[in-house]
């Protein structure tokens, strides 16, 4: 926890590596994770730089590995991909061996593929000559009756022309003296239309076509697809048509085949196909189990291998970022790194060299310069959702004071005290801990549901959140919109049973000695849920806590901001910011939330003085607006305006302390700055143009250059450029949206009031409506039960739908508002930038999620 109050402490290393040993020395520090390198060839073109021919292997090798991985994939293999250790980047020897390896397994994949594409491409024109064959004969057979003609053809009467055809088919030998023929093949389904239409317009309706459908779709070799097919065949006269329809077989993609004269050489013909066809498909069992044996055994070492050149991307890509040295004997990259990780990566260094065999260490040397360093914050997995809510405003400037630490514990809470149920407090408990149980099972299954990833990335959050909603729900004595009646209750009954029986309401004094005047054990009396008045008297408990929390809540961000006034060496804002804010506030709302405070400790029902009984006891929201605006509030004889003595004159010595801290707020720091600036430049300091004078400031020119990167620096250089006039405006805009903040901010935080008033009406008038109506309903036992089956599933769906799913994103937005605009604006600037760092993991799921 403590390395999230702040950002890591960061420095600006050069490194220098042999250039031997820079493959090496770079993969050792992009497993470890801890540098962030600088590009130093910025002006360079992407494809004049130093490894870009490296890069183009990698590529390459990236693409051999898209095409094996797509073959494996189209032939359903599965790619296990179990590993429990990432493989480590290829050493330079291993590369060659790598790159040859995955150029055979492709040429291999290729020419498996290209034979079976072959293969099945005559496995194919043997089916098709097979249907032709069989579907043809009753072509021959039967006597045709007419021709097969588009809609717009006129019908054909001629009956020399019908007798002739007729005649023909029935005899072969009248096809061999030249006198009838006709064109056999296969075409696609889709096609038939238009190619029907197309023979009739070329043959002015002079061509007999007959079709048959194939039962069963065909195998596109290519593809694998299904496609649909037709045989035809088309009976002419004359070679010309011939001609002409086959030009238009060829121009609608149909397959011809030949198709012998005479029944008996057809069936001889037939019986060859079919032969062929045994054959070749057991050639093609043959080849496919080849390409299995072959495609499981790549399978197998695929994600290493993809591992390993994504790798190797990386590391040829980043020592792009290298410059070489003008010996051209050492590269030399800048790298921002943790200080705590400075070890760290000088073993890195080391153990590139010892890998390699270089007897020249490389080394890192630390440098300082004035730019602002990245933010750093060392998360884990309980802390990283956290860390993710506040970057997702906005990336702490360095060294900033982290806003996540405290959200830790404020977060869940001020979502408890919205939500503020039990029950559905126990239903998103139940849901963290099992995402928090299962974390290693559910981490390893890679889903691309977005909202799923968004609620696993937030386990921690939602476990705290349902952790605090239990607990503010056994405050406000609230479960499923009931109440649970543990230790009884202080209030006592002092009516006989006929009165309770024949008064719908009653009312109960807690003045009587009978009631309790001890605080209740824990959380909220049960008698407050059945009482009339209940909404009233939770309107005044859950406004005056939103109040509270609210108050402290930004008083304590105000306080944050001394850790940034101390870290950033701006000493003068503790007294010319903070304690004016600070007070600010104190005086005005935290005297406000002491009144309440003060009226539940004096106002009591027992109490003797008149002053103090609970008629008399004065609006704490009245007696601050009359505070601030000095009015006064006429009230009863017997009551007082005031809760105390001596009230009046502290809220006036109040209201004007604070006002005269908006001075202070407004002309303090500008007036500060002006005389600083007077004093800097002295008639006696600009006198002095050489000697010692210059000396002195160029000792303190290297000593400012040479001083940790820290951004008061840069507040300092940006201020010294500025006007009296323009600090003045910035600060006025500070000063006025502070003091108006304080009040927006304040009424802000009613929103715990409000939610929580909601969210536990919306459930009980859902149990009123859905689940009461199912308990009460009148009918025989057996009809009761599934009509209480029923009631109950629905009560189930609309409370996990609307009251867990809904009104929880609806109190999880509010209380982000809270802690982004109410807490950290009293503090954080958030105008830093995330520290990056050269990692092979964190690429790797980038790429992951992209994909």
């Amino acid at each position: 926890m403590g390395a999230m109050f702040k950002s890591e402490e960061m420095a600006l290393c050069q490194l220098f590596i042999q250039p031997e040993a820079a493959y090496l020395s770079v993969s050792e520090l992009g497993e470890t994770g801890t540098v962030q390198f600088r590009d130093l060839n910025s002006d360079v073109n992407s494809f004049h730089r130093k490894f870009v021919n490296e890069v183009r292997r990698c590529d390459e090798l990236e693409r051999k590995l898209r095409y094996i991985e797509a073959e494996v994939k189209k032939d359903g293999v599965p790619i296990v991909d179990n590993l429990t250790e990432l493989p480590r980047a290829p050493n330079p020897r291993e590369i060659i061996n790598l790159e040859a390896h995955l150029e055979k397994t492709e040429s291999d994949i290729l020419e498996l593929s290209h034979n079976a594409v072959n293969l099945k491409s005559n496995y194919l024109e043997l089916t098709e000559l097979r249907h032709v064959l069989e579907k043809t004969q009753v072509f021959f057979t039967e006597v045709p009756m007419f021709f097969v003609m588009p809609v717009e053809q006129e019908e054909a009467n001629d009956s020399i022309t019908r007798a002739l055809i007729s005649e023909e088919v029935q005899n072969p030998s009248a096809i061999g003296r030249g006198r009838l023929e006709f064109v056999a093949g296969v075409i696609n389904r889709e096609r038939v239309p238009a190619f029907e239409r197309m023979l009739w317009r070329i043959s002015r309706g002079n061509v007999f076509l007959r079709q048959a459908e194939l039962e069963k779709p065909l195998d596109d070799p290519a593809t694998g697809n299904k496609i649909y097919k037709t045989v035809f065949v088309a009976f002419f006269q004359g070679e010309q048509l011939k001609s002409r329809i086959k030009k238009v077989c060829t121009g609608f993609h149909a397959s011809l085949y030949p198709c012998p004269n005479s029944h008996a050489e057809r069936q001889e013909m037939g019986k060859e196909v079919r032969t062929r066809l045994e054959d070749l498909n057991l050639v093609l069992n043959q080849t496919q189990d080849h390409r299995q044996r072959v495609l499981h055994n790549v399978a197998k070492e695929l994600p290493n291998w993809s591992i390993m050149v994504r790798k190797m991307k990386a590391i040829y890509y980043t020592m792009n970022l290298f410059n070489m040295d003008v010996s051209k004997k050492c590269l030399i990259g800048e790298c921002w790194v943790p200080i705590a990780d400075l070890a760290v990566v000088q073993n890195c260094l080391t153990e590139g060299s010892r890998l390699c065999g270089s007897s020249i260490p490389s080394f890192l040397n630390v440098i300082h310069t004035a730019e602002d360093p990245p933010t750093f914050n060392r998360t884990n997995k309980f802390t990283r959702g956290f860390q993710n809510l506040i970057d997702a405003y906005g990336v702490a400037s360095y060294r900033e004071a982290n806003p996540a630490l405290y959200t830790i514990i404020t977060f869940p809470f001020l979502f408890g005290i919205m939500f503020g149920d039990a029950g559905h407090g126990l239903i998103m408990t139940i849901f963290g801990a099992f995402m928090v149980i299962r974390e290693k099972q559910l981490s390893a299954k890679k889903t691309d549901n977005e909202i799923w990833n968004i609620f696993f990335g937030g386990r921690y959050i939602i476990l705290l959140m349902g952790l605090f909603s239990i607990y503010t729900g056994i405050i406000y004595n609230d479960l499923f919109s009931k109440s649970v009646n543990v230790f009884g209750s202080s209030w006592k009954i002092r009516y006989n049973y006929s009165t309770v029986r024949n008064n719908a309401d009653l009312q109960l004094d807690p003045g009587t000695d009978d009631y309790t005047q001890s605080p209740y054990p824990l959380g909220m009396d049960p008698a407050w849920m059945v009482a009339e008045n209940k909404i009233i008297f939770l309107n005044s408990y859950k406004m005056k806590l939103s109040i509270i929390f609210g108050v402290v809540h930004m008083i304590f961000g105000v306080c944050v901001s001394v850790v940034n006034i101390v870290n950033f060496r701006k000493y003068s804002s503790l007294l010319l910011e903070f304690l004016p804010q600070v007070m600010f506030l104190i005086l005005l709302f935290a005297y406000m939330v002491s009144l309440m405070f003060i009226k539940w400790s004096i106002y009591d029902a027992t109490s003797t003085d008149p002053r103090y009984g609970p008629t008399c006891a004065p609006s704490v929201l009245i007696t601050f607006i009359n505070m601030v605006l000095f009015k006064h509030t006429p009230v009863q004889a017997h009551c007082s305006e005031y809760m105390f003595d001596q009230q009046e004159t502290l809220q006036q010595v109040f209201v004007f302390a604070a006002l005269l801290c908006i001075p202070v707020m407004l002309f303090g720091r500008p007036i500060f700055k002006l005389c600083q600036s007077a004093k800097v430049i002295s008639p006696g300091k600009v006198q002095q143009s050489n000697g010692v004078a210059t000396h002195d400031i160029e000792l303190q020119t290297f000593e400012v250059l040479n001083q940790p990167c820290t951004s008061e620096i840069n507040d300092g250089a940006h201020e010294d450029h500025e006007s009296f006039g323009e600090i003045m405006i910035h600060q006025g805009i500070h000063t006025i949206e502070y003091v108006l903040s304080t009040v927006s901010h304040t009424a802000s935080y009613l929103r715990l009031w409000a939610l929580s008033l909601a969210h536990a009406q919306l459930s009980e008038v859902l149990w009123t409506m859905v689940l009461n109506k199912g308990l009460s309903a009148q009918g025989g036992n057996y009809i009761n039960s599934i009509t209480l089956f029923f009631v109950f599933g629905a009560w189930a769906l609309f409370t996990l739908a609307i009251l867990v799913m809904m009104e929880g994103l609806s109190a999880f937005l509010h209380t982000l508002r809270l802690h982004w605009v109410e807490f950290m604006s009293k503090f954080y600037e958030g105008q830093g930038y995330a520290f990056q760092p050269f990692c092979f993991k964190t690429i790797f799921d980038a790429e992951d999620a992209e994909d």
